[in-house]
């Protein structure tokens, strides 16, 4: 659990004692490529930390996959507004590739934010790194163009081409796979 601890040490300043009492509440699980961490139409009780692997998240649209986001390595997971609120949740979360993760369910999350100062401030700062995520997101689909979207993603997640198909990947980007592979020729 040695990257869950780096990643919550990193945010928040933590005594070893509060960092072992909150790693504790999370639990191994390792996810084949192809099955799902949660469904729509689901509500989402765990949150989970990505140890290894690819998830991606996405919604069906008249049909079409639309993929939202991919994590990797390092990032948190969910469906936040069901995991948070109960409520059904709109998104599929699904395995690229094998994975391992450490999850946490609803309720020792929630009991570890009262008990736990120091999560209750990791988790607020996750909470809003999710929100700068999503704002970057849709300024990025508002304000830039596809080549602009492309680069930008190989410069930040270069591995990412090569553990994601690529119609995941031009999905996210909103872009068809043969504009990625137009894109991906001329870098």
């Amino acid at each position: 659990m040695d990257l869950l601890k780096n990643c919550i040490s990193n945010q928040v300043s933590i005594d070893e004692s509060s960092l072992d009492s909150i790693v504790s509440k999370f639990e191994v699980q390792h996810i084949k490529k192809g099955d799902f961490f949660v469904k729509s139409g689901r509500i989402c009780q765990k949150m989970a930390f990505i140890v290894s692997g690819y998830l991606r998240m996405y919604n069906l649209v008249e049909g079409k996959e639309i993929t939202f986001w991919i994590g990797n390595s390092g990032k948190f997971i969910t469906s936040l507004s069901s995991f948070v609120f109960e409520t059904e949740n709109h998104w599929n979360i699904q395995a690229v590739t094998d994975c391992t993760i450490y999850t946490i369910g609803r309720k020792n999350h929630f009991d570890l934010s009262k008990q736990q100062p120091k999560w209750l401030e990791f988790d607020n700062l996750l909470l809003a790194h999710s929100f700068a995520l999503l704002e970057q997101s849709m300024f990025a689909h508002l304000h830039t163009t596809a080549q602009q979207r492309f680069e930008t993603l190989l410069k930040e997640e270069p591995a990412l081409f090569n553990h994601v198909p690529l119609r995941h990947i031009a999905s996210m980007l909103g872009i068809t796979p043969e504009s990625l592979s137009r894109l991906r020729k001329v870098k």
